[in-house]
């Protein structure tokens, strides 16, 4: 819900938690939004928006997208994108002149947490956790 309402603001996630430099530098903005999808022309440029690095983009007035190359990592980016999105929109909500007024966390600090919770095998690994309550909680989801 976060992210279909922060896809309407048309920009990427700003660095002002550590958690959003995992995106830092590594997402991007698909604003073609053509409405409905009805051939796959829309993927490809989806995937030209993605480029070859980034694990997410934000689809403007649709949602979020994030990639892996595992499902646990593609999941995790999507639940903490979601949960960034959420934290902006409220430092936002809060600040009085909206995105101006947020500290962002410098480029030379962003890039090196993105280097450390942005990579593949932290997406990894920190979905390990949720994966352990979901099949704790609903053990017939693995039948």
């Amino acid at each position: 819900m976060y992210g279909k309402a922060f896809s309407s603001l048309g920009r990427l996630l700003l660095p002002i938690t550590q958690d959003a430099c995992a995106f830092y530098e590594s997402h991007a903005l698909f604003d073609d939004y053509a409405g409905v999808v009805y051939s796959t022309d829309e993927g490809a440029r989806i995937a030209k928006a993605l480029g070859p690095t980034n694990k997410a983009v934000i689809l403007r007035n649709h949602g979020l997208l994030t990639v892996g190359t595992t499902v646990a990592s593609a999941i995790w980016w999507f639940v903490s994108m979601e949960r960034c999105a959420q934290a902006q929109l409220i430092a936002e909500q809060a600040a009085i002149n909206g995105h101006k007024d947020l500290i962002t966390i410098d480029h030379d600090m962003a890039r090196a947490a993105h280097d450390i919770i942005g990579v593949e095998q932290t997406g990894q690994f920190s979905f390990q956790p949720m994966y352990q309550m979901i099949v704790r909680d609903q053990p017939d989801c693995l039948e």
